[in-house]
């Protein structure tokens, strides 16, 4: 019943009119650093739903973060963008995005209590079931994301969107209490085969239940379109991944608020 219950809120929700989806700037702290998320929900029904944690590329919140997150809201969730860098850190250049990045990728206990933070607030929103929590990310995103799992987060999911996946911790796998999906593109050369070999490896010895689909002809960043077309770049957009790797998203979020 239960089950059939949450089918039918789902198809209601995502049957609503486009007007129905409403965003809202959140302003939060995590220690003593201001961060600035963004909520995308549908208004529709005030029914409680899943909460999908989401987690941005090294540029921060951006114009295809927000896409993303609404994209969510329009499946039937509520959707929330975590800030990681903080209030107004938004780098453009890449190497400022690098820059910045690289303070989190050194720092995972940061990188996963900015992520922790972003989760709190979601759990606080009105409309959203605590009880059924998942994050994804993008890219740093992605490597967030799973940091979170390690971390131990009370989630049903996790998706990482050619995300980085390796981790100066692997042995905090065992603290992962819900399932993985990682989405990496066949051709990444930011991810490389070793380092997938050693996430597999991770996943497996921490007792995960986990999916790896990698995708042909992909690179790094397949799910945003403004990386361009140019697979020499290293990261380029690919239209048949992005719509493969959103679907086995949506299919994986079947299955975990279902059970």
């Amino acid at each position: 019943m239960r089950q059939l219950f949450l089918a039918l809120t789902m198809l209601c929700l995502a049957g609503t009119a486009e007007a129905a989806i409403k965003t809202r700037t959140i302003e939060y702290k995590q220690g003593g650093t201001v961060l600035e998320g963004f909520l995308a929900w549908n208004d529709a029904t005030n029914a409680k739903r899943p909460g999908i944690l989401v987690i941005h590329e090294w540029t921060g919140i951006n114009a295809n973060i927000k896409k993303h997150t609404e994209m969510l809201a329009r499946l039937g969730y509520v959707a929330f963008a975590a800030d990681i860098y903080g209030k107004g850190i938004r780098p453009a250049a890449p190497a400022d995005a690098a820059r910045i990045a690289a303070i989190y990728k050194n720092d995972r206990s940061l990188m996963r209590a900015r992520a922790r933070a972003g989760l709190a607030e979601l759990k606080k929103q009105k409309l959203v079931d605590p009880r059924r929590l998942a994050a994804i990310g993008f890219c740093f995103g992605g490597t967030a994301a799973l940091e979170l799992a390690r971390s131990g987060a009370d989630l049903k999911g996790v998706v990482s969107f050619h995300g980085g996946l390796s981790t100066p911790t692997p042995q905090d796998a065992r603290n992962i209490k819900g399932k993985v999906l990682a989405l990496q593109g066949a051709d990444d050369p930011f991810v490389k085969a070793d380092e997938v070999a050693a996430f597999e490896d991770e996943m497996r010895k921490g007792g995960v239940d986990w999916q790896l689909n990698i995708y042909s002809n992909a690179v790094h960043g397949f799910t945003n379109p403004s990386n361009g077309s140019d697979n020499s770049k290293g990261a380029a957009y690919n239209k048949q991944a992005d719509q493969r790797s959103w679907e086995a998203m949506k299919a994986f979020f079947a299955e975990i608020f279902t059970k």
